[in-house]
């Protein structure tokens, strides 16, 4: 049976052909885009994948269908490798790339080999070899070229080649069932043979509608158990989140279909066949109708049959895309559906918990809009800014009186990790001289919906009376900032804000009029009932000043970057901040996980240069989930001073293992220092990690991750229990002693040098380990 629509098979090769020339063209442009150009390209690498696995279905030839499912499974490989990039190491992106090409040149010249004198078209599988060759050399020797354009050029070369693979293939119609299958299996050629074939083929066709009737049952009882746990927070229908954590289940069940129970039971098929055959014979020497009721051939003959229904329904779904897919959910549908069921029990998960897929999808929508959004609200609130826009006036922070403030990264996740810092941070910001309280970064997870902000944020925070403030991390943009503007800005910002975002969206959003007015209200009802002082905002970044210390916060979205305005505020704001002692709040750190991120993308890089330039002298983020410190050394005119680089993100997510597992050897700068420390850290992983993830703990443990690194791991290994090593920092402005102090915090209270990992010059002489982290820098350079 098609799965394509009616018409000339050639047209539609030519149509996926040009739809691969498009995606080549694209993947080729991607570097002057202002795009992440390895999930660009992979994403076209991906659909391409996608529709050469589809096109498969339409070949005549056994062979030629298996083969573009090889291209098409080395083509997602590689997709996914570029998709992955940011958890990569970039030498294994390099090495893992030019090995998949070399895989696909060996096995194209291979099929050349076996069909240059049978076939006219067996010249394109020789010109893919070379193709393949050729990229997999040009990655190895241009390897010190620019990593964007060395991702572009092999993602359009290979599109390109999907492209022509698909030209040069021969549509057909498969061969019978019934021939196909005594054939490949070798069984008897006798007429009972044949009408047991028939019939088991019949049988099969006949069942068709009832295995839809009940796969369409399944998925909608996971779509409505999804739609309870998640809610109708997304899209126009209000059901887009939950249908994104279906589609991760039915993904779910045709990985455990096609790459667990089917190759398992294909290969004890094949382990067994000479068996099988010699049953056949034994069996049909004795008709049916001539056994008596205790033969043992009855038993035996239904074991057969099992087994070649099972062959029938695999060799049908290697003709069809529709069985094949019916295939895979009925045999891997009951495992998802009990692992949907069971896994939220055991607390956040970012693996195989699909209700927390659909944050992927946002991250990409978000990517794309968030400077847009950005933009349109804050000019909705202020038309032009300048230096003086968004400043905050705390109660008592004043030009002559000590103060402090409390800073807490990516707290959102309302589980164990997050509630265990409650007391201290409850404590530490009761103190007299504590002003505020911010929030830097992800304030709730998964996708910083309204609907999670009881749980992941009032109810944590509940005891906290000193005004809160937050910048937004890339978690939070997964709601278009809806939750975080309904409880961080003024009600009137909130409103304005609200609406040009949705206006900048043309209106094709399910934030509507209503909902605004529902989402501020129901922030206010949590505020008042909750009792924890939030919305004072004009938009996502602000700024505290008074005439000596400039506190100035930077929201730098999903992509590490800020837009237009954003960036003419924060000049503006630095130059009036000149001669202060400037404290700069990042969404995303310039150092974390043990390396510098500062080149992630230009902008990124261009806005670290831009903050060394106006004399910065402390720059602390959130985004990775621990405490770290790192000095950075300046040069030229301002040889011998330093920067100090804060990761203070340890307020509740997942720990970050990257720093920790980081050898000492490897990091960024001389003076550094990180907690948890390694000893402690590894301990506790070890004592929990049982025996299905001892061996992925070894690799992570012993070889930071590679291919990958250990923070993209860091989600498997955390264990919401004790003990913990959360944290989060005190920043106490001291003009009676001109001086800056940050003090550390875990959840036990304050934070010793003893539990730090540190490298040498960062603990002050004199100090035991026994005493408080603090961090003391002169206001005067």
């Amino acid at each position: 049976m098609s799965i394509l629509p009616k018409g000339s098979p050639r047209r539609q090769q030519w149509l996926f052909a040009l739809l691969c020339f498009y995606f080549a063209f694209l993947a080729f442009k991607a570097p002057t885009q202002h795009v992440l150009v390895s999930k660009y390209v992979g994403g076209w690498l991906l659909l391409t994948a996608v529709l050469v696995f589809v096109q498969a279905f339409q070949r005549a030839a056994a062979a030629d269908r298996n083969s573009a499912r090889i291209s098409a499974l080395i083509t997602f490989l590689i997709g996914l490798l570029y998709v992955s990039a940011a958890w990569l190491r970039d030498t294994a992106i390099i090495w893992f790339v030019a090995v998949f090409f070399l895989i696909d040149g060996i096995y194209r010249a291979q099929l050349y080999r076996k069909h240059r004198l049978e076939t006219k078209g067996a010249i394109r599988h020789l010109l893919a070899a070379l193709a393949d060759v050729f990229v997999a050399l040009g990655i190895f020797f241009f390897r010190g070229e620019s990593l964007q354009w060395l991702v572009s050029m092999s993602g359009a070369l290979r599109i390109a080649g999907m492209g022509i693979e698909i030209l040069g293939s021969k549509p057909g119609v498969p061969e019978e069932i019934a021939v196909d299958i005594h054939s490949a299996l070798q069984l008897p050629d006798t007429k009972a043979m044949h009408d047991i074939t028939d019939r088991i083929s019949r049988e099969e066709q006949q069942r068709a509608p009832i295995d839809r009737g009940w796969i369409v049952a399944f998925v909608l009882l996971l779509f409505f158990m999804h739609l309870g746990r998640m809610g109708f927070d997304r899209s126009a229908s209000g059901m887009l989140s939950p249908a994104v954590a279906l589609i991760g289940d039915l993904v779910i069940a045709l990985i455990i279909a096609f790459f667990l129970v089917l190759p398992m039971l294909r290969t004890l098929r094949g382990v067994s066949r000479p068996l099988e055959r010699t049953l056949w014979k034994w069996v049909l020497q004795v008709p049916a109708a001539g056994r008596r009721w205790y033969d043992p051939r009855h038993v035996v003959q239904r074991w057969l049959e099992l087994r070649l229904r099972l062959a029938i329904r695999s060799r049908r779904a290697g003709y069809s895309l529709p069985t094949a897919i019916r295939s895979g959910l009925q045999t891997g549908l009951p495992f998802a559906a009990l692992l949907a069921t069971i896994v939220p029990v055991f607390g956040m998960s970012w693996y195989f918990d699909t209700e927390n897929w659909a944050a992927g999808i946002w991250d990409g929508w978000s990517a794309a809009r968030t400077d847009i959004w950005r933009t349109a609200m804050v000019e909705a609130v202020e038309p032009n800014p300048h230096a003086g826009s968004f400043r905050l006036q705390p109660a008592g922070v004043s030009d002559s009186a000590d103060f402090s403030f409390v800073i807490i990264g990516d707290p959102g996740e309302g589980d164990a990790s997050q509630y265990i810092l409650h007391d201290q941070v409850v404590k530490v910001s009761q103190q007299p001289d504590v002003k505020f309280v911010v929030i830097s970064s992800d304030v709730v997870y998964p996708d910083g919906a309204m609907k999670d902000y009881e749980k992941n944020f009032w109810l944590p925070f509940h005891g906290v009376t000193k005004p809160m403030y937050a910048i937004p991390g890339n978690h939070d943009w997964y709601d278009a900032l809806d939750g975080f503007a309904a409880t961080f800005f003024t009600p009137d910002a909130a409103h304005k804000a609200m609406h040009a975002r949705r206006d900048v969206d043309l209106k094709i959003t399910s934030t509507t009029e209503r909902s605004i007015e529902q989402m501020i209200a129901k922030a206010s009802s949590l505020r008042q009932a909750y009792q924890v002082p939030t919305g004072y905002q004009q938009s996502p970044y602000f700024q505290v000043q008074t005439r000596d210390f400039a506190f100035i916060t930077v929201e730098t979205g999903v992509l590490r970057r800020i837009d237009e305005v954003q960036m003419q505020w924060l000049k503006a704001a630095l130059e009036a901040s000149r001669g202060k002692f400037i404290f700069v709040l990042l969404g995303h750190p310039f150092y974390a996980i043990g390396e510098y991120q500062g080149s992630m993308n230009p902008d990124f890089e261009a806005l670290h240069a831009l903050l060394r330039q106006y004399g910065a002298r402390v720059i602390m983020a959130g985004d990775t989930h621990d405490l770290e410190y790192y000095q950075e050394p300046l040069r030229g005119q301002d040889s011998g001073r330093v920067i100090h680089h804060f990761v203070n993100g340890g307020g509740g997510a997942y720990l970050s293992l990257g720093a920790a597992l980081r050898p000492k050897d490897q990091m960024p700068e001389k003076v550094w220092a990180h907690y948890p420390a390694r000893a402690p850290l590894v301990e506790k992983i070890e004592r929990h990690t049982g025996w299905a993830k001892r061996p992925f703990w070894q690799w992570t443990k012993q070889y930071n991750g590679w291919p990958f690194s250990a923070e993209w791991l860091s989600a498997a290994f955390d264990y919401n229990v004790s003990p913990f090593f959360q944290s989060f920092v005190e920043v106490r402005v001291e003009r009676s002693r001109r001086q800056v102090r940050l003090l550390a915090y875990s959840q036990s209270g304050p934070l010793t040098w003893g539990e730090l990992e540190k490298s040498e010059g960062v603990k002050p002489p004199g100090v035991s380990d026994s005493a408080q982290v603090e961090w003391i820098i002169p206001m005067q350079r």
